[in-house]
């Protein structure tokens, strides 16, 4: 990865926070700090990268943000030349000495203005990763799994909802709220990740990464005084997601899928592990909620030697919690395949029952539970409905390969 690569990924979100701060226009701080990374891409091979990157670029962005005001101004022969030109020399004079406190405070009000309750979850997971993250449009169009130009689309269409919503931090009553929006919002995208998609991707686990760091840079940019439940919410998350991601080495292996059971757990991060618990452990007996008490069942995988020594009994009850707060097919899914494991398969198709939902996990799961029983026919019926709506190439090879394995009985 070059410097400027480096730069874009872990300061695109807090340059283009100032440059949104100083002239109040996301579309013109966009526009002009891609133009400096362009400028940055054409120059620094030639001359040298700067001592100072970040700076380099925000003074770069800052200069063409001011001549595209001043073209405009004059176009529109509201403002004189020579009161532009006194602005944009001043301008140029400056650098990042913006203090730390200012900094956070922009950033933060970046990532809540691009999870603005005027979106939907979907395009504001898209807009935070593209603004906040400095992710690629072909990139952001990839995660989601559509072509470049219709994510494009998708983006402006986002950018135009926003373009009068004011750059501010919200109240402090409304401000939990905004909160558990962009936490909604990173995990949709963290999800997005490590969920198979058409064609030949296993998963994306860069993209997930980049889903962790807003979750972390929310984090670090909060003021204190959240209530305690946000807090303990927001670090569950973090948590939730760093125990997931420490798998990541794992997950794949020659190409293929690798589940959990199957995975090598010296392949996993530990460290990140270690830190994901201790996140977790003031929380541990915190009133539950959603992220918490997913990031306990994940703790539980994390810390079993293997998976033969796993409490899946203490699953099934985190499970149990879960679902009075947020009932869910997706959840009694997860729920029976921990049934099935602490109390057999049998229980775990009887948890099975009245579940429904789309696409090929649930029949999956089914087919994989009656070929325990050996009730290989009903197997086989199944693993045929989950193939016909797999549309992953690494996921149709694993169950070719649970299929296989079932007429062989």
């Amino acid at each position: 990865m070059t410097v400027l690569e480096e730069v874009v990924r872990d300061d695109w979100g807090r340059l283009l926070a100032l440059l949104v701060a100083r002239f109040g226009r996301l579309d013109l701080a966009e526009d002009a700090l891609a133009d400096a990374v362009e400028a940055a891409a054409r120059t620094w091979p030639a001359d040298g990268v700067p001592a100072n990157p970040a700076a380099w670029l925000l003074t770069a962005a800052r200069r063409r943000a001011l001549d595209r005001l001043r073209a405009e101004a004059v176009a529109a022969r509201r403002v004189p030349v020579l009161a532009v030109e006194a602005e944009l020399a001043q301008e140029a004079q400056r650098t990042m000495a913006d203090s730390g406190e200012v900094l956070v405070d922009e950033r933060l009000r970046l990532v809540l203005l691009c999870a603005h309750p005027s979106l939907s979850r979907e395009a504001a997971a898209a807009l935070t990763l593209r603004l906040v993250m400095g992710v690629t449009t072909e990139d952001v169009a990839r995660l989601f799994l559509v072509p470049t130009p219709t994510m494009a689309a998708r983006l402006t269409r986002a950018r135009k909802r926003l373009a009068g919503a004011r750059f501010e931090l919200p109240p402090p009553d409304a401000l939990p709220g905004r909160v558990t929006f962009v936490e909604d919002v990173a995990y949709l995208a963290f999800t997005a990740g490590y969920a198979p998609g058409s064609g030949a991707d296993v998963l994306r686990a860069d993209v997930a990464g980049e889903a962790l760091r807003l979750v972390a840079v929310l984090r670090s940019v909060l003021p204190a005084g959240l209530p305690e439940r946000d807090q303990a919410e927001l670090d569950a998350l973090l948590a939730l997601m760093l125990l997931q991601h420490s798998r990541r080495d794992a997950r794949v292996r020659d190409g293929a899928l690798v589940l959990l059971p199957d995975q090598d757990r010296g392949l996993w991060r530990h460290d990140e592990v270690a830190e994901a618990v201790e996140l977790l452990q003031p929380w541990v007996h915190a009133p539950p909620s959603p992220y918490l008490l997913q990031a306990l069942v994940a703790a539980e995988h994390a810390i079993a030697p293997s998976p033969g020594e796993t409490a899946w009994e203490r699953i099934v009850q985190r499970y149990d919690e879960l679902l009075d707060l947020v009932d869910s097919p997706v959840v009694r899914l997860n729920r029976a395949v921990a049934v099935a494991e602490a109390s057999g398969p049998q229980a775990g198709l009887a948890a099975l029952s009245g579940v429904a939902l789309p696409g090929h996990r649930l029949p999956a799961v089914r087919a994989e539970l009656l070929a325990r029983l050996g009730r290989y026919d009903e197997a086989r019926t199944a693993y045929d409905a989950a193939l016909a709506m797999c549309g992953n190439d690494a996921e149709r090879a694993h169950l070719l390969t649970r299929r296989a394995e079932t007429d062989a009985g």
